[in-house]
């Protein structure tokens, strides 16, 4: 019997327009029934759902972490079931399901039907699959346009990043968390939810998307030279035990800051501090690998 299912596909994702016909053939002689709708603006993912919430089984999304939170809050209201097709610049959630680039095998990874619930965070009320952070990323994201992503890729972010880097400077914070409340000087805060972020890095090594935890860094550097050192050990996740890195983790986090600060959920800015964050476990259901089924 096949599944109903409501295709997804950003047009502006850097391997949309390719990816598209050979997932939908695909997806096909896998024996789903598919609905497919395009759009040029992720924001209409939402609505776009819930108009079918009744009519499919599934829903499938194309492109990368910026439409899969578009697409967020319409998972959750509907609890319906998502199979990713990482076909963005960094795909981070994609890499932290183990999802793999290959469409093929992303699209055999939906038929096969293995479902992992998985948690989120909410920063005053906006939902995020990776990280919520403020500072550098802030800054790289506001320079990552669409052009830059789709010219160079997830090279991108390198690139963007050393710009930043070099011009970095320190605001303070205070960060309440688990009863207790520190005051930093910092170049970035950064609280995760899964594993991956930016590209690839890691937010700690031990983070994983059904941890029903949150995880909170901020760089405390003196001098923007010191953060080129800490870039190998943040691909792993290791930067949370250097010195000049402070680390916490919990369920509910606040971050406050003298005049407000745009803070970036997923590489889009949506919100800006004071900031209050928290865990919702298992919040959907997301098509997986059988080889990380909880």
């Amino acid at each position: 019997m096949s599944s109903r299912a409501l295709l997804l596909v950003n047009g502006h994702a850097r391997q949309g327009q390719k990816g598209l016909s050979e997932a939908i053939e695909y997806l096909k002689t896998l024996d789903f029934d598919l609905i497919e709708e395009s759009t040029e603006d992720p924001k209409h993912l939402a609505e776009v759902i819930l108009r079918y919430k009744h009519q499919v089984d599934l829903v499938i999304i194309g492109g990368g972490d910026g439409t899969l939170n578009a697409a967020v809050d319409a998972l959750i209201e509907t609890q319906l079931p998502l199979g990713i097709l990482p076909l963005g610049t960094a795909n981070d959630l994609a890499r932290t399901l183990e999802i793999p680039n290959s469409l093929n095998e992303a699209c055999k990874i939906i038929a096969d039907g293995h479902l992992q619930r998985i948690d989120l965070g909410c920063v005053n009320g906006k939902h995020f699959f990776n990280v919520a952070s403020m500072g550098l990323s802030v800054k790289i994201t506001e320079r990552l346009t669409k052009e830059v992503k789709r010219r160079w890729g997830v090279f991108a972010y390198a690139a963007t990043a050393l710009q930043v880097i070099l011009e970095a400077r320190p605001f303070t914070a205070e960060i309440a968390i688990n009863g207790e409340l520190v005051r930093v000087k910092t170049v970035q805060i950064a609280v995760g939810n899964g594993r991956y972020y930016g590209g690839g890095m890691a937010v700690a090594d031990d983070a994983t998307i059904d941890d029903q935890r949150l995880d909170l860094y901020s760089l405390e550097i003196e001098h923007w030279w010191q953060i080129i050192l800490l870039l190998p050990a943040m691909r792993q996740g290791r930067h949370i035990h250097w010195q000049s890195v402070r680390s916490h983790q919990g369920q509910e986090i606040e971050v406050h800051t003298r005049k407000p600060r745009p803070i970036n959920t997923d590489g889009e800015i949506t919100t800006y501090t004071p900031a209050h964050f928290r865990v919702i476990p298992k919040a959907i259901a997301v098509f997986v690998p059988p080889k990380i089924r909880s």
